[in-house]
Formats: structure tokens, C-alpha cells, sequence
């Protein structure tokens, strides 16, 4: 049974399975605005390349003995964990990716078939068969009839309180994208303004849809943060596109400047970094536009 996520802060997916979009930047510099605008910001980092987790200039985390994320996500009485593996960041606190998550894709796929097993009468498969084959999981770990809520019951259990929780998703479709998708329920989709982002972005908009049917959510759309914005005509034809499919949702422009990337690699959002960017701007109207979309009450922002 998945947790009750209305009792759950505000939760945002950053994800597009298209690489080189730019979407762990994206994610760090919301959750910088956001903590720029006085939220208290918890940064889950899903993907096992650990990006996030070195770009916030964790990557001793990253190699940490288990436990793990991984860990907290396969094996269930490690699940309360996640609390120990929160590392404090002077933006967010942050849930790092771990090396051990390169096995997440397996393990999970062996929650989802013991799931299966469990609750369907013709299959013909012993669930206490399959763990042979898993690191953690067994058919304990999956009480349901699938392996998706094994994040969003890992994260109704953290104690501090947060006011909004960003996840960095893998940058590929499989198991750990949909499960920070069905843990978050709503997702933010960074694209380039180049013409190979359309068939990615149809690609999500099917595999989101694909999920609401499988396990029977509703995915809020946040927005789409149009990146490395220039002034091409393919940039020009890429954003009204995507005001098309989007039609419903605000599209934000973030203009290609070289300072993201050196925040990035200083370890801190924009927002903590030593220079200024004009792009500040654009982070804090979509942390804005989090909050109303989720009535989160606004805190005061420091001077």
C-alpha cells in the first residue's frame, strides 16, 4: 500500500530520459530558489550516475558504505534508514545517490515480478523463488501488486520537516524513473529548444501516461524549462512547439550562460554562487509557481 502523499510535502520530479538537457542543473537551481525564497528543501538524487550528488559537491557520498539508497529502496527493514542518509547542504539537505544504485534497475524488476506473483492467481511462480535472484528484495518488500512505492513509503517516513522535496530522476526510462514519478506525482520537464527534444518529450508524455493507467495515479505537470535558450530559429520553432503541447502549463526560458555550469561545479545553485546571473530570475518564478501550484504558504524571503 503506497503512503499517504496529501499528508506529504509538496514533491517535484525532475526528469526527462533525453541526456545533455541539462536537467540535474535545472533541478539543483529550483531547489536553490526555493530555499532562496525561505523553504526548507529536501533534494532526493535517483539517478545512479550521481550527478546531483557531485554537483552539490557531495561525492564522498556518493562511495559511503552501505546503507544506501539503494538499500532503503530494496530492502524493507532498512526503509526508517533514510533519515541516517540525509547529509546537510548549506541550500537543501540532500538524499545522495549512491554507486550501489547501478543495481536498482535489477532489483526492482525482481519487486515487480514477486508483486506479480503475489497477487495473481494464474501465475505460476513461487515469489520466494525469485529471491534467489535479488540482493535485497523479497516478497515482503512488495505487499502490493506492483514495486513502484517502495520510494514514496521510503520518504513517508523521514522525520525533519520540509516544505517542498525535488527529485533528480535517472536520465533513462525504466523502474527508478517511474518510481520517483510515482512517488512525487507531479514532475517538472526540462527540454532543449532543439528539434531532436520532441520525440523525447513525447516519449515521457506516453510513459507518464503509461504509469497513471499501470498503477492508477494522476501526474501533475509542474511546468517545462526550456534550456540553453538561444536566439536560432530552431529555438524560436522548438518553443512554440512545445506552447503546443504544453498549452495548459507555463514554459519558462532559461538562456544558455556559462555561470550554471561553474555554480555547478563549485557545488551550489546559482544562488549561493559567488556570481551573479540574470538567470536567478527565471529559478525563483518556477519556485514560485510551485508554490501556488501547491499552496505552500510563501515564507519570507531574506533580504
Amino acid at each position: 500500500m503506497s503512503s499517504d502523499t496529501s499528508a506529504r510535502p509538496a514533491t517535484v520530479c525532475v526528469t526527462n530520459a533525453k541526456g545533455g538537457t541539462g536537467k540535474t542543473t535545472i533541478a539543483i537551481n529550483v531547489a536553490g530558489a526555493l530555499n532562496e525564497r525561505g523553504h526548507d528543501v529536501l533534494f532526493v538524487d535517483m539517478d545512479p550516475q550521481g550527478n546531483a550528488t557531485e554537483g552539490l559537491g557531495l561525492l564522498d557520498s556518493y562511495d559511503a558504505e552501505p546503507p544506501t539508497l539503494f538499500d532503503v529502496l530494496t530492502d524493507r527493514e532498512m526503509r526508517s534508514s533514510i533519515d541516517d542518509l540525509i547529509v546537510e547542504h548549506e541550500e537543501m539537505d540532500v538524499v545522495p545517490s549512491s554507486v550501489d544504485l547501478l543495481q536498482a534497475e535489477h532489483e526492482l524488476t525482481i519487486a515487480d515480478l514477486m508483486a506479480w506473483a503475489n497477487t495473481d492467481p494464474t501465475v505460476d511462480i513461487d515469489p520466494a523463488a525469485l529471491s534467489s535472484l535479488a540482493i535485497n528484495v523479497t516478497p515482503e518488500t512488495v505487499p502490493g501488486d506492483h514495486a513502484l512505492e517502495l520510494l514514496d513509503l521510503a520518504l513517508s517516513t523521514v522525520k525533519p520537516e520540509y516544505d517542498v522535496i525535488i527529485i533528480d530522476s535517472p536520465p533513462f526510462y525504466g523502474k527508478l524513473t517511474d518510481t520517483a514519478i510515482y512517488a512525487a506525482r507531479s514532475v517538472l520537464v526540462p527540454a532543449l529548444t532543439e528539434a531532436s527534444s520532441e520525440r523525447a518529450i513525447e516519449l515521457l508524455v506516453d510513459q507518464i501516461a503509461a504509469l497513471e493507467s499501470q498503477v492508477d495515479i494522476d501526474v501533475d505537470t509542474v511546468g517545462v524549462v526550456a534550456n540553453r535558450v538561444e536566439q536560432t530559429n530552431e529555438d524560436t520553432a522548438m518553443l512554440e512547439w512545445l506552447e503546443t503541447v504544453f498549452e495548459d502549463y507555463p514554459i519558462w526560458e532559461v538562456r544558455k550562460r556559462v555561470a550554471l555550469q561553474r555554480a555547478f561545479s563549485a557545488g551550489t545553485s546559482i544562488f549561493a554562487y559567488e556570481q551573479s546571473v540574470d538567470m536567478e530570475s527565471v529559478f525563483l518564478d518556477i519556485a514560485e509557481g510551485i508554490e501556488t501550484q501547491y499552496e505552500i504558504e510563501a515564507a519570507e524571503v531574506p533580504a
